[in-house]
């Protein structure tokens, strides 16, 4: 595209997959900068150690599910500046951390510092046996964007650089096929849905790379029955919610339709499964109960501790925030190791 066409696209307006997809992605994209994802909004990963050490045992489950296998690997997809993937091998038994192999994917350039053990791609290992672990990953999957207009006809919504709107043509194609088995719209002008596609694409494509193990997507997400009538495509700068703008200047996300990327590789055994973060976490012996009252005085120190620790898995697996989010399951050759 001649520097001429691409002004004029700016201008004019291209789908959010692809405006998003540059904004996010591109030479000065928002991920590409140096202070990484941390420093504009808070995941499960910065609420609390806890969360990588849960983490942590179920790599171990599924090491125990493959017969501990000389080498057990983990891969932690957008793994920003490789905070998850540097917290679970700390995390893990001696013995498990011996065979593990730590690979952080990201697109962003290495950071300084980052143990030399953990391997950083930009996609995931052709072969993965171990836990593939994509902890708000496919949120920042760009994806089109369809409003019904005063016809009744979902057409592509256009977006211009500064974030202005407009819409463009129907709908059409297996994008319209998308969106009829999955998040069907009402002839009610101004409906919204995102069309989740690539992002079934994408998390099939993740799971092919798990010969025997177990592959995990953790999301804001939604389910048929229950899609948001406008969509959820927003914003966020520097902590805080803002209008979705496509100039590098904020994060772009949206709620994920977990179902259909649940259903992207059917014929997997054994079949995909979706919970909680709330009920996963409890899986995993995370459950945020209070210490006994009775520690406080046989060892006060001991008890804040305890307290302390409590209340942060409290807000990991609260049903109206971080509990909230969605648990993609997807085992390969093993048994569901949260079953």
């Amino acid at each position: 595209m001649t520097d001429e066409a691409a002004a004029r696209s700016g201008r004019e307006g291209r789908g959010w997959r692809q405006a998003a997809q540059e904004a996010l992605y591109g030479p000065d994209g928002f991920y590409r900068r140096p202070e990484g994802p941390a420093g504009h909004f808070r995941t499960s990963v910065h609420a609390s150690p806890l969360f990588a050490r849960a983490v942590a045992r179920l790599l171990c489950r599924v090491d125990e599910a493959l017969g501990r296998p000389a080498a057990l690997d983990f891969v932690d997809m957008g793994a920003g500046r490789g905070e998850l993937v540097t917290a679970v091998l700390a995390a893990l038994p001696a013995g498990v951390a011996a065979r593990a192999r730590g690979y952080a994917v990201e697109l962003a350039a290495r950071p300084a510092g980052l143990d030399e053990r953990i391997a950083w791609l930009s996609e995931p290992p052709e072969r993965v046996t171990g836990l593939l672990f994509a902890n708000e990953w496919l949120d920042n999957v760009p994806v089109d964007v369809a409003e019904v207009d005063p016809a009744g006809v979902p057409r592509l919504v256009l977006v211009a650089a500064d974030g202005t709107e407009r819409l463009g043509e129907p709908v059409s194609g297996a994008d319209a096929d998308w969106l009829a088995r999955w998040w069907p719209l009402p002839c009610e002008q101004g409906l919204r849905a995102e069309i989740g596609r690539p992002r079934d694409t994408a998390w099939a494509a993740a799971v092919d790379r798990v010969e025997r193990g177990l592959a995990v997507a953790v999301d804001y997400a939604h389910t048929a029955g229950a899609r948001p009538p406008f969509g959820t495509l927003t914003g966020f700068r520097a902590g805080r919610e803002t209008a979705p703008v496509p100039d590098g200047s904020c994060d772009i996300t949206a709620h994920v339709a977990l179902d259909a990327c649940a259903a992207a590789r059917a014929e997997v055994s054994p079949p995909a499964r979706l919970l909680t973060q709330r009920d996963a976490l409890h899986a995993l012996d995370l459950t945020g109960a209070r210490p006994p009252l009775t520690l406080a005085a046989t060892d006060p120190a001991a008890y804040v501790r305890a307290l302390a620790s409590a209340g942060e898995a409290a807000e990991l697996t609260a049903p109206d925030g971080l509990g909230g989010f969605g648990w993609l399951l997807q085992p390969v050759g093993v048994p569901d190791p949260l079953a």
